[in-house]
């Protein structure tokens, strides 16, 4: 029996929530119907996805979170990756541009910006911890 080697690793999020606005990346390269995203990548041998989403947003975006907790988890129905949704706190820094070659933007936005951001919606535990995270 031979493993598939071209099945794309789990991938852990950070949901990053500060001063009443949630962090958000848009990727070069559009992954499905994906423009904008939470800061997230690949979740390396040995790590959490606490960790994961910790060292992703360090690297993404320059900025020093803690994770919190895990909202929950889902193979993601545009691209068929599984994802974990983790809840962060930042701790230090201010979120800018990290890795040029695959980010092109980051925005702090609003809950009511959540729409125009995610027009098809998001992952419904994601959805619940901002509406209660984020004032309306």
């Amino acid at each position: 029996m031979t493993e598939q080697t071209d099945t794309q690793p789990p991938v852990s999020t950070a949901i990053i929530v500060d001063g009443g606005l949630v962090l958000m990346i848009r990727r070069r390269e559009r992954e499905g119907r994906l423009r904008w995203a939470f800061p997230g990548g690949g979740i390396e041998a040995g790590e959490t996805p606490e960790q994961a989403a910790v060292r992703e947003t360090s690297e993404e975006v320059t900025l020093e979170v803690k994770a919190v907790r895990v909202l929950g988890d889902r193979v993601h129905p545009d691209t068929g990756v599984h994802m974990t949704y983790v809840a962060c706190e930042p701790i230090t820094g201010t979120a800018a541009i990290g890795d040029p070659e695959e980010i092109a933007e980051v925005a702090w936005i609003s809950h009511a910006q959540i729409p125009d951001y995610v027009p098809y919606g998001l992952f419904p535990q994601v959805q619940a911890y901002l509406d209660e995270a984020l004032p309306r």
